[in-house]
């Protein structure tokens, strides 16, 4: 049986326009309205709808009308330990060697929460999950970093081509399998 998995990142949220590690808050209006405009293209008919466990998942699955979406734990989004609320700019300046390890190194947590390395393996345990368990379609609401992560498995790319893939608010990674590897069919923003 053929799987097709679409992740659709959260909406926008008050961090991602501050370019902030996230903590769990809800999208913003100019999110949601835009949610809800993705709607008919999000909805079709999967088999299995799941989103992450965050507020920011929660509200973009009932904008998008998929508000019977299951949480699903591995869909989280990374723990960014004491980074969390802080802007890039501001961790820059308090501890420029740790967002050097951060970027050089997946194994490395300079922020005291999940590693890349950790969200790479999770992501990518749930990405064959779902070939295994013979879904079909699948529709996720989840993370940029979550669907970066399941990129980079689906591509069977070194870790390094994470930090190569861009993913914001609403984006979207079709990936496909029918036999033994994951194909991506699609891997852009809305409207790309």
């Amino acid at each position: 049986m053929s799987t097709r998995v679409t992740l659709l990142c959260h909406a926008a949220t008050v961090a991602t326009g501050r370019a902030a590690f996230p903590m769990d808050e809800p999208p913003t209006a100019h999110g949601r309205a835009a949610a809800e405009r993705l709607a008919p293209v999000a909805g079709g008919k999967p088999a299995r709808t799941v989103r992450g466990p965050e507020l920011r998942c929660a509200d973009t699955s009932v904008a998008l009308g998929l508000a019977d979406a299951l949480v699903e734990p591995a869909l989280r989004d990374c723990d960014h330990g004491n980074w969390a609320g802080r802007t890039l700019d501001q961790v820059l300046a308090a501890d420029p060697a740790g967002v050097a390890a951060w970027l050089a190194e997946p194994e490395a947590t300079p922020h005291g929460g999940e590693s890349l390395a950790s969200v790479l393996a999770r992501s990518a345990g749930w990405l064959d999950e779902q070939a295994r368990a013979g879904h079909g379609r699948v529709v996720a609401i989840t993370h940029p970093i979550v669907a970066r992560a399941v990129a980079v498995h689906a591509l069977r790319a070194p870790a390094s081509v994470f930090w190569h893939l861009d993913a914001g608010p609403l984006a979207r990674v079709d990936l496909t399998r029918n036999g033994p590897r994951w194909a991506l069919r699609g891997f852009g923003t809305p409207g790309s």
